[in-house]
């Protein structure tokens, strides 16, 4: 019986994962020996896109089947997992690529052991060369629910980091709208003081037109009163 297209596909990408990791392999060393690793780095990049491209099939592909209910649950499941890893390593190989990670210390053995195997019915995990001791002996199911753990800590720490944020931006918008009303005051203040000012200026006038009419009128009085005065002597009998 023949085998299952996307298993065979499958297998297709598990040796082309492997051919990008031992060209990273190849290229890293012509890095540290002085080499010209240009060739060889065109050629990754386009085996990395053909690898991306390869796990979008197998994704369309497992979905369709799951769609159209020719999968049993569990091999669905085992497949989804498949993915899964290979979407990991794919990041560790594009990250690798970048010199973002260095380059993890495994046998080429161990890279040997990725092929058509471990399309069978293998709970082993044929992508953790560097493997931890947190993930070390875990099937696939029990590293995704870790994984899955360490998720949904993040995503509280982030739940709680924009309740934080939110009530900062609270605190903000209260803080501009408590500007914009001392704003207002001083305005009217501004206002009421030019109007004072206007008003002081209008009395002061005032006064000095009362103090230069009664200076007038005093000297008028003075006037008269020496001409009574003048009248009198004249005419009061010697």
């Amino acid at each position: 019986m023949s085998q299952d297209p996307w298993l065979q596909n499958y297998d297709a990408t598990c040796r082309l994962a492997q051919e990008v990791a031992e060209n990273l392999h190849e290229r890293n060393r012509q890095q540290r020996t002085g080499g010209n690793p240009a060739k060889i780095n065109m050629t990754l990049r386009a085996s990395l896109q053909k690898l991306k491209q390869n796990i979008s099939q197998l994704k369309e592909g497992l979905l369709r089947a799951s769609s159209a209910r020719r999968l049993m649950q569990p091999e669905a499941d085992r497949r989804q997992n498949l993915i899964d890893d290979l979407l990991t390593r794919e990041k560790q190989l594009n990250a690798t690529f970048r010199g973002d990670v260095t380059e993890p210390e495994s046998s080429r053995s161990t890279l040997m052991g990725m092929g058509s195997g471990t399309s069978g019915g293998g709970a082993a995990n044929p992508w953790l060369i560097n493997e931890s001791e947190d993930t070390r002996g875990l099937t696939f199911g029990e590293i995704k629910q870790q994984q899955q753990r360490v998720i949904e800590v993040q995503d509280a720490g982030l739940d709680a980091l924009a309740a934080v944020i939110s009530r900062q931006k609270i605190m903000g918008q209260e803080i501009g709208n408590e500007l914009e009303e001392q704003n207002e005051i001083i305005d009217d203040l501004t206002h009421l003081v030019d109007k004072t000012d206007d008003r002081i200026r209008n009395e002061t006038r005032r006064v000095k037109l009362v103090e230069t009419k009664s200076a007038s009128c005093g000297m008028l009085v003075v006037i008269v009163l020496l001409l009574i005065a003048i009248v009198v002597v004249a005419v009061w009998p010697v």
